[in-house]
Protein backbone atom coordinates (compact mmCIF):
# COMPACT_ATOMS: atom_id res chain seq x y z
CA UNK A 1 0.00 0.00 0.00
CA UNK A 2 1.53 3.59 -0.59
CA UNK A 3 1.37 6.82 1.71
CA UNK A 4 -0.23 9.41 -0.10
CA UNK A 5 0.25 11.97 2.78
CA UNK A 6 3.71 11.17 4.78
CA UNK A 7 3.06 13.96 6.99
CA UNK A 8 -0.38 12.81 8.26
CA UNK A 9 0.71 9.25 8.16
CA UNK A 10 3.79 9.73 10.91
CA UNK A 11 1.25 12.25 12.65
CA UNK A 12 -1.57 9.27 12.86
CA UNK A 13 1.23 7.25 14.13
CA UNK A 14 2.60 9.27 16.83
CA UNK A 15 -0.99 9.45 17.85
CA UNK A 16 -1.17 6.14 18.15
CA UNK A 17 1.83 5.77 20.21
CA UNK A 18 1.15 8.60 22.93
CA UNK A 19 -2.48 7.55 23.19
CA UNK A 20 -1.68 3.60 23.59
CA UNK A 21 1.06 4.93 26.03
CA UNK A 22 -1.74 7.11 28.13
CA UNK A 23 -4.24 4.04 28.08
CA UNK A 24 -1.55 1.67 28.63
CA UNK A 25 -0.23 3.44 32.19
CA UNK A 26 -3.44 4.35 32.98
CA UNK A 27 -4.47 0.64 33.71
CA UNK A 28 -1.97 0.25 36.42
CA UNK A 29 -4.74 3.05 38.32
CA UNK A 30 -8.12 1.86 39.70
CA UNK A 31 -10.04 2.70 36.40
CA UNK A 32 -13.70 2.34 38.05
CA UNK A 33 -16.38 3.00 36.21
CA UNK A 34 -18.23 5.54 34.26
CA UNK A 35 -21.21 6.42 37.67
CA UNK A 36 -17.68 5.84 39.70
CA UNK A 37 -14.78 6.85 38.06
CA UNK A 38 -11.12 6.30 39.47
CA UNK A 39 -8.16 7.71 39.08
CA UNK A 40 -7.31 5.67 35.78
CA UNK A 41 -10.44 6.96 34.07
CA UNK A 42 -9.86 9.93 32.31
CA UNK A 43 -6.58 8.90 31.09
CA UNK A 44 -7.95 5.47 30.09
CA UNK A 45 -10.78 7.30 27.90
CA UNK A 46 -8.26 9.98 26.68
CA UNK A 47 -5.48 7.28 25.65
CA UNK A 48 -8.54 5.20 23.25
CA UNK A 49 -9.76 8.63 21.81
CA UNK A 50 -6.23 9.64 20.67
CA UNK A 51 -5.27 6.60 19.70
CA UNK A 52 -8.58 5.98 17.21
CA UNK A 53 -8.29 9.62 16.31
CA UNK A 54 -4.62 8.87 15.30
CA UNK A 55 -5.77 5.45 13.66
CA UNK A 56 -8.12 7.68 11.67
CA UNK A 57 -5.67 9.95 10.59
CA UNK A 58 -3.09 7.21 9.20
CA UNK A 59 -6.18 5.54 7.48
CA UNK A 60 -6.77 9.10 5.60
CA UNK A 61 -2.80 9.30 4.81
CA UNK A 62 -3.20 5.40 3.17
CA UNK A 63 -6.61 6.83 1.11
CA UNK A 64 -6.91 10.30 0.32
CA UNK A 65 -4.50 11.44 -2.41
CA UNK A 66 -2.67 14.99 -1.55
CA UNK A 67 -1.49 17.27 -3.70
CA UNK A 68 2.33 17.20 -3.77
CA UNK A 69 2.12 14.18 -1.30
CA UNK A 70 3.19 16.28 1.54
CA UNK A 71 6.86 14.73 2.17
CA UNK A 72 8.32 15.06 5.34
CA UNK A 73 11.28 17.42 5.24
CA UNK A 74 14.56 17.44 7.05
CA UNK A 75 14.59 17.36 10.91
CA UNK A 76 14.92 20.58 12.42
CA UNK A 77 17.38 20.09 15.02
CA UNK A 78 18.23 23.19 16.20
CA UNK A 79 14.68 24.43 17.55
CA UNK A 80 14.21 21.07 18.56
CA UNK A 81 17.63 20.91 20.88
CA UNK A 82 16.79 24.00 22.41
CA UNK A 83 13.07 23.60 23.35
CA UNK A 84 14.28 20.41 25.06
CA UNK A 85 17.40 22.17 26.17
CA UNK A 86 15.16 24.84 27.58
CA UNK A 87 12.64 22.54 29.45
CA UNK A 88 15.48 20.70 30.80
CA UNK A 89 17.23 23.79 32.63
CA UNK A 90 13.48 25.37 33.86
CA UNK A 91 13.57 21.85 35.58
CA UNK A 92 17.11 21.58 37.21
CA UNK A 93 16.57 25.56 38.22
CA UNK A 94 13.25 25.11 40.10
CA UNK A 95 14.23 21.88 41.32
CA UNK A 96 18.28 22.13 41.66
CA UNK A 97 19.93 18.72 41.46
CA UNK A 98 21.35 17.71 44.48
CA UNK A 99 23.53 14.85 42.65
CA UNK A 100 26.07 17.47 41.35
CA UNK A 101 25.22 19.95 44.22
CA UNK A 102 22.99 22.23 41.95
CA UNK A 103 21.04 24.20 44.50
CA UNK A 104 17.58 25.24 43.31
CA UNK A 105 17.23 29.07 42.04
CA UNK A 106 13.59 29.13 42.33
CA UNK A 107 10.32 29.93 40.08
CA UNK A 108 11.17 33.27 38.76
CA UNK A 109 14.75 32.48 37.21
CA UNK A 110 13.55 29.58 36.03
CA UNK A 111 10.68 30.98 34.30
CA UNK A 112 13.37 33.20 32.65
CA UNK A 113 15.58 30.71 31.79
CA UNK A 114 12.82 29.01 29.83
CA UNK A 115 11.81 31.71 27.74
CA UNK A 116 14.98 32.85 26.69
CA UNK A 117 16.67 29.69 25.58
CA UNK A 118 13.11 28.82 23.98
CA UNK A 119 12.90 31.84 22.40
CA UNK A 120 16.61 31.16 20.32
CA UNK A 121 14.96 28.10 18.57
CA UNK A 122 13.42 30.65 16.65
CA UNK A 123 14.94 32.29 13.56
CA UNK A 124 14.35 35.75 14.90
CA UNK A 125 15.70 36.76 18.56
CA UNK A 126 14.79 40.09 20.32
CA UNK A 127 16.09 40.11 23.55
CA UNK A 128 13.74 43.28 24.53
CA UNK A 129 10.76 41.08 24.14
CA UNK A 130 11.82 38.31 25.20
CA UNK A 131 12.65 40.38 28.69
CA UNK A 132 8.84 41.81 28.44
CA UNK A 133 7.79 38.18 27.79
CA UNK A 134 9.76 36.04 30.81
CA UNK A 135 8.30 39.05 32.86
CA UNK A 136 5.02 38.75 32.35
CA UNK A 137 4.47 34.66 32.37
CA UNK A 138 6.78 35.28 35.95
CA UNK A 139 4.40 38.01 37.28
CA UNK A 140 1.39 35.50 36.19
CA UNK A 141 2.67 32.24 37.37
CA UNK A 142 3.24 34.08 40.46
CA UNK A 143 -0.14 35.37 40.90
CA UNK A 144 -1.83 32.27 39.82
CA UNK A 145 0.38 29.32 41.78
CA UNK A 146 2.29 31.35 44.93
CA UNK A 147 -0.51 33.93 45.71
CA UNK A 148 -4.51 32.25 44.32
CA UNK A 149 -3.78 28.28 44.38
CA UNK A 150 -1.30 28.84 47.71
CA UNK A 151 1.46 26.37 46.90
CA UNK A 152 4.69 26.42 48.29
CA UNK A 153 6.99 26.25 45.49
CA UNK A 154 10.52 28.32 45.77
CA UNK A 155 9.91 31.33 44.00
CA UNK A 156 13.50 33.03 44.72
CA UNK A 157 16.65 30.93 45.41
CA UNK A 158 18.11 30.39 48.90
CA UNK A 159 20.75 33.03 48.81
CA UNK A 160 18.73 36.02 48.01
CA UNK A 161 15.15 34.92 50.60
CA UNK A 162 17.95 33.80 53.43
Amino acid sequence: MKIKSQKDFFSGLMFMGVGIAFAWGATTYNVGEGARMGPGYFPLMLGIVMAILGGAITFKALVVETVGGDKVGKWAWKPLCYIIGANLAFGVLLGGLPSINVPAMGMIIAIYALTILSSLAGERFNLKDVLILATILSAGSYLAFIVLLKLQIQVWPSFITG
